[in-house]
């Protein structure tokens, strides 16, 4: 599948990117250890669907990006012949290393490179699975990944990506997710007051979360030559797409 000039970065582009990778990377690499995802209702919900998900088409190879501590790779290996767990942070793949071996998981590797960079075999891969990752991206590197992520793919294989979905109230859609997520911190008292002008600011100034909604990125998958595209909202702020590179699978 060709590449689409159009992904290609400006020198400009790349100045952002370089910044937006060296953040992500200092972030991700000092949560480690307090990344915990579990008891978060809404979270363990889109976890659940992008393994459900992934594990159904039991790839040969599937490789997660933005893979974290593991939650989505430990979980599918089971269903895969090997996966591939990629993520910015060394901190973070050091972590799913050990949660791995604890676990007797033995078809697992890790690939320390962040999402913008990563370089894979063209059609090599069965499945590409991204979950609560791609949202960090740049907009125009969301678009380039999906470009390059089509070419990763064998004939026949996957993307799927689970993500927060939302834009920043564009339509009736996002304004509602918003009013909802707004009610519920209200409720919070003072600490989810905080919260409001915490991710209001996050959201119209897109300096640490850049979500699009879930109609972009059934877009995003169209243009990049993915068919039989679909998605569906998982929870209120959150979507799971996905669509198949054209061809038989192999």
């Amino acid at each position: 599948m060709p590449s689409d000039p159009q992904t290609t970065p400006t020198r400009n582009a790349l100045r952002g990117q370089e910044a937006n990778v060296a953040s992500q990377r200092r972030r991700w690499s000092a949560a480690v250890d307090r990344w915990d995802h579990h008891g978060v209702l809404g979270l363990d919900k889109i976890i659940s669907a992008v393994v459900d998900e992934t594990a159904a088409l039991h790839p040969g190879l599937a490789v997660d990006v933005g893979a974290g501590t593991g939650a989505i790779a430990i979980p599918i290996a089971a269903s895969c012949g090997r996966v591939l767990a990629v993520d910015v942070s060394q901190a973070m793949l050091d972590r799913l290393a050990e949660r791995a071996a604890e676990q007797g998981v033995g078809n697992l590797e890790t690939l320390a490179a962040p999402a913008e960079r990563l370089e894979l075999a063209a059609g090599s891969v069965d499945v590409v699975v991204s979950n609560y990752a791609l949202h960090h991206l740049l907009d125009a590197d969301k678009e380039r990944f999906v470009h390059q992520a089509a070419g990763w793919l064998r004939p026949g294989g996957w993307i799927v990506i689970g993500d927060m979905m939302l834009g920043r109230g564009g339509d009736s859609e996002d304004r509602a997710i918003i009013a909802s997520k707004v009610g519920v911190m209200l409720r919070r008292g003072p600490a989810g007051w905080w919260r409001i002008a915490k991710n209001a600011y996050r959201l119209v100034t897109r300096t640490a979360e850049r979500p699009i909604s879930m109609a972009a990125w059934v877009q995003l998958l169209e243009a990049a030559g993915f068919v039989e595209v679909s998605a569906r909202r998982v929870v209120n702020e959150a979507g799971l797409v996905k669509g198949r590179r054209p061809g038989p699978a192999a």
